[in-house]
């Protein structure tokens, strides 16, 4: 418990500036997958057709689920509020993107989900440590 209290003292400490832009585009980019997430439901439809009950309504349950931590965790990112909260929650769905969903023989393609999912969990990752930063809510918060 120590050490993760100082990991997370040493990020609040040791913020560039320029790491606060790239937080911005991480939410962005998360506010982005969810948007293009919600628009292409129909695979999801398709799943939930060859499925029983149960199943349909949990593949239901996920979709939304997926949905609202990218959205609204992205927005929450991206301004700089509750950042390792939302970056801890959007590493489970991130991770079941990079082994489950895009992790397939098309990997090396140029245009590969991939990628992008492992560029994401490693910003999620990166934000968990570093936090917030100096253009964030939370820091106009702790000034006031």
């Amino acid at each position: 418990m120590k050490l993760l209290i100082k990991v997370l003292n040493w990020g609040d400490r040791h913020h560039p500036m320029w790491l606060d832009f790239f937080r911005i585009a991480l939410g962005l980019v998360l506010i982005w997958k969810g948007v293009s997430f919600a628009l292409n439901l129909s695979a999801f439809t398709s799943l939930m057709m060859n499925a029983g009950l149960g199943t349909a309504v949990f593949i239901s349950l996920i979709a939304h689920l997926i949905m609202g931590l990218h959205l609204i965790g992205g927005l929450f990112i991206a301004i700089g509020s509750h950042t390792r909260t939302f970056c801890l929650l959007n590493l489970p769905v991130l991770l079941g993107a990079v082994f489950f969903v895009n992790l397939s023989p098309n990997i090396f393609s140029p245009y590969a989900e991939f990628w992008l999912s492992c560029s994401v969990m490693l910003a999620l990752l990166c934000f968990l440590i570093e936090g917030d930063g100096k253009l964030s809510v939370e820091h106009e918060r702790k000034i006031a």
